[in-house]
């Protein structure tokens, strides 16, 4: 199959908040062009983009995963559900011998097992780490567990059955483990590499975090008890993000690999799946502290471009920070995106294989609407682009 890659960009402006937090609770910053920025991790935006595949209803819900440590408890509920009979500690029995036979390590936690000592009951083993298996493959290992019930010691003793649990762990992968990957360091042969690229998103102008001091009242508190129940500050900022991310289509497709439906073409599942990609990527926002600060946006422009040619991001337009001086960031933000990204393309990309889609908001973005095909929505965007793939991907090697 030949390289198919698919680049999105977005301007995003965030109000006072903190969306992701450091180690001492301030919103997280980088420098970059020698000034600090604000900062929102990949990993935080993957997990918003994963959590949006569900919430919005973009996937179904077989295509997609759970990422946990309690994984014979997951496990042993779909035991259960496939045959009552083994409900409860017989179900978990079988579960943990299942996962051990994929090779995954599990263990009692210690304050779990001290807190069982003392109540009298058993706690259940979990994973050593993080484990990321699709509805599909805990469903496979479901089967193969009620099919040994009757002896599963001596039925994973058997080479081919023990190989089977492996195997079912290893195909029919989800859309959000095709997409972000699965890292398996005491099985690598079951890792997964990531198809898509999600880069740490940064503000376009230099950052200073402030601080908001604050204070609760308690409401049962009387006039001769002046002052607050309890004082505090949380630190927060404001910016203009420049968000991107990266899909490698071919990738994509050979992760769903076995996991594709047999009655669908090969084009179908990758395009749902980019299509899911591209809306939730765009459309989705980590939930730091959002409770205190509301920070409900959306982008305010979007770029993605389709192409043969290694992935670009455009982060280089902001290396220089833009100044705000006129007020605000995303006039000017546009401006450089829309001087930039020909440039770039002129010098390093392929134009007769490139495709650009543009998406956006006001008269400050008006710069970017020469650089692309514009869209009036994001569902327009988004079968735009899934069309392309489809279309790409038909394409002989």
């Amino acid at each position: 199959m030949n390289r198919i890659f698919l680049d999105v960009h977005a301007l995003q402006t965030v109000p006072p908040s903190n969306l992701n937090r450091d180690d001492t609770g301030a919103p997280k910053t980088a420098v970059y062009g020698g000034v600090p920025r604000a900062r929102v991790s990949s990993q935080a935006w993957k997990r918003a983009t994963r959590e949006y595949f569900e919430d919005e209803h973009l996937l179904d819900p077989s295509e997609l995963g759970v990422r946990t440590k309690k994984v014979v408890e997951v496990l042993a509920t779909r035991i259960g559900a496939i045959d009552p009979s083994l409900e409860g500690e017989p179900a978990q029995q079988l579960a943990a011998e299942v996962v051990q036979a994929t090779g995954l390590k599990i263990e009692v936690p210690k304050r779990k097992a001290a807190a069982a000592k003392d109540g009298g009951s058993d706690a259940l083993p979990e994973a050593k780490y993080l484990v990321f298996l699709s509805a599909r493959q805990l469903d496979g290992m479901a089967r193969l567990a009620v099919e040994g019930a009757a002896d599963i010691k001596a039925y994973l003793k058997d080479k081919e059955n023990k190989a089977r649990a492996k195997q079912i762990a290893d195909t029919s992968h989800s859309v959000d483990i095709a997409l972000f990957g699965r890292m398996v360091a005491d099985v690598a042969d079951i890792s997964v590499d990531a198809a898509a690229q999600v880069a740490h998103a940064i503000s376009v102008h230099r950052v200073e975090n402030e601080s908001d001091y604050y204070t609760a009242v308690d409401d049962k508190n009387t006039d001769a008890e002046p002052g607050a129940g309890m004082i505090g500050t949380v630190d927060f900022n404001s910016a203009t993000l420049y968000r991107y991310a990266a899909l490698g289509v071919h990738q994509l497709a050979e992760n769903l690999g076995q996991g594709l439906r047999e009655d669908e073409p090969l084009t179908t599942p990758v395009r749902r799946a980019v299509e899911a990609f591209v809306r939730g990527f765009v459309s989705s926002l980590p939930k730091g502290k959002i409770n205190t600060f509301g920070h409900h946006t959306l982008p305010d422009a979007v770029v993605v471009k389709l192409r043969t040619t290694r992935p670009i991001s455009f982060v280089g337009a902001f290396e220089d920070p833009v100044r705000g001086d006129q007020g605000g960031h995303v006039r000017e933000a546009s401006e450089r995106l829309a001087e930039y990204i020909p440039d770039i393309e002129r010098a390093y990309g392929d134009e007769d294989s490139t495709l650009t889609w543009v998406l956006r908001i006001g008269p400050s973005t008006h710069k970017l609407a020469g650089i692309g095909t514009e869209t009036e929505k994001i569902g327009d965007l988004v079968a735009a682009v899934g069309q392309a793939v489809a279309e790409r991907l038909e394409k002989p090697a």
